[in-house]
């Protein structure tokens, strides 16, 4: 059975920093192609950063030059690396795998201050 567990949300002040981690377990993590979406009160769930098997990254317009993904197969986790956090980044976080079978996290809440 596939499960991602994801960790590291918390309350943060504006301008400040959070690393989220994503824990996979029951699948070849080294094969997977991992994603981080958010999703804010009252909105769609939005895409936010993608690495694939391969290290290959895509990150959203509305936080390039701020978050940056990688991944450690050895430990079989997904980061997602968050800086100079703005109050608009307040969202519960998710991390999904994607392939034949797309499996999600429970969520994470990240919350900024103004």
């Amino acid at each position: 059975q596939v499960q991602l567990v994801e960790s590291g949300g918390g309350l943060v002040q504006a301008g400040e920093s959070l690393r989220l981690s994503c824990l996979v377990s029951g699948s070849d993590f080294s094969r997977a192609l991992m994603d981080w979406y958010r999703q804010a009160p009252g909105k769609q769930r939005d895409f936010v950063a993608r690495i694939t098997s391969g290290g290959l990254i895509r990150v959203a317009d509305s936080v390039k030059g701020r978050f940056n993904i990688s991944r450690d197969n050895a430990k079989s986790t997904v980061y997602l690396q968050m800086n100079s956090l703005k109050f608009d980044d307040t969202a519960v976080y998710y991390c999904r795998l994607y392939g034949p079978q797309t499996y999600w996290g429970q969520g994470t809440q990240v919350t900024v201050s103004s």
